[in-house]
């Protein structure tokens, strides 16, 4: 005799284990990094040597995150496009705009100014699609939003860099955009188009993706680190501060922008992170590539401080019971 609740119960088990398996991650990832950024401070000739790696790390991440995505990852922007696009501008609108009002406020020098405003023209974490799924938000929508931000990242985050940062430092876009180009769209199209022929092959070992992207991007941390060791030393606290703000603007401002749209509470809850955590990976290795070391160092801040704080955020909405008004998607 067959047992018809088979199914729901290895279902349920699945479930545990990927909730498990999500709870480790999020609060390992911050662990890891952070433990990078401190290698790369105390032993900054280990690593400083291994620049010509973050290109080729950046575009492994890439790669990871376009194997996670399937068609149907896209399908919520054609059913439902309000919400992931309207997400979408408030990310290219409100991060980039803060990074510049911070560095403003702040009176920060031009390299450090231009490098956190770099920041804010990265399209979103890929951690956030994580962070969202712990904190009881719309995963389905935190996926669009970041698979969406990252295919127009190549388009909008050098010309973002030429008008704000632009005024800080030399930004050559032309050249800029080809990077992000080379570095996101090909592996993340790449990884899509193996999926697509190999999906049963790639279903097997998804499991080990997050990880090899989350030790490429340790790597990366520690070698921007190691560059701007010394930057560090002199003006790390300022730095923190104006990352903090920063990405305290992005939840902020992302949480609001969801209010306004009058979506369920679990897509606020998504386009606050989705806004706020950003591919700060990315904007270190542009940084690093088109202005000075110094300029990277906001980006290894923040990608130490936005995997913190998306682990705070998510503990704290987990804990808090959601009424949602409607369903964006169903996943």
């Amino acid at each position: 005799m067959v047992n018809e609740n088979s199914g729901d119960v290895d279902g349920a088990v699945q479930s545990e284990k990927i909730d498990k398996d999500s709870r480790i991650a999020v609060l390992f990832f911050p662990v890891l990094i952070l433990l990078g950024g401190l290698c790369g401070m105390l032993l900054p000739q280990a690593f400083v040597g291994l620049a010509g790696w973050i290109n080729p790390l950046l575009m492994i991440i890439m790669f990871c995150m376009g194997l996670t995505l399937t068609l149907p990852d896209f399908a919520l922007v054609v059913k439902n496009p309000l919400p992931v696009l309207g997400g979408v501008v408030a990310q290219f609108v409100v991060m980039p705009s803060a990074g510049w009002l911070v560095a403003t406020v702040l009176h920060l020098d031009p390299a450090l100014a231009a490098g956190l405003i770099l920041v804010g023209c990265a399209p979103g974490g890929t951690a956030s699609n994580v962070v969202s799924y712990l904190a009881r938000g719309n995963v389905a929508l935190s996926v669009a939003m970041t698979s969406v931000s990252t295919l127009i990242a190549p388009a909008l985050t050098p010309l973002l860099a030429l008008w704000l940062a632009g005024q800080y430092m030399p930004v050559d876009a032309g050249s800029m955009a080809l990077s992000v180009v080379q570095i996101v769209l090909i592996p993340v199209v790449l990884g899509i188009a193996i999926r697509m022929v190999l999906n049963r092959l790639v279903t097997k070992v998804t499991g080990i993706l997050p990880w090899i992207s989350v030790l490429a991007i340790t790597v990366v941390v520690t070698i921007i680190v190691a560059g701007s060791s010394q930057a560090i030393m002199n003006a790390g606290l300022l730095v923190l501060v104006a990352v903090i703000l920063h990405n305290g603007l992005g939840l902020l401002l992302g949480y609001g922008a969801g209010v306004l749209m009058r979506v369920p509470a679990d897509a606020r809850r998504t386009m606050a992170i989705e806004v706020g955590m950003q591919n700060s990976g990315l904007a270190g290795g542009l940084a690093k590539q088109y202005f000075t070391p110094e300029a990277a160092l906001p980006a290894a801040v923040f990608s130490v401080w936005h995997n913190l704080s998306g682990a705070m955020i998510a503990a704290y909405w987990r804990r808090k019971k959601t009424v949602n008004t409607g369903n964006l998607a169903d996943k």
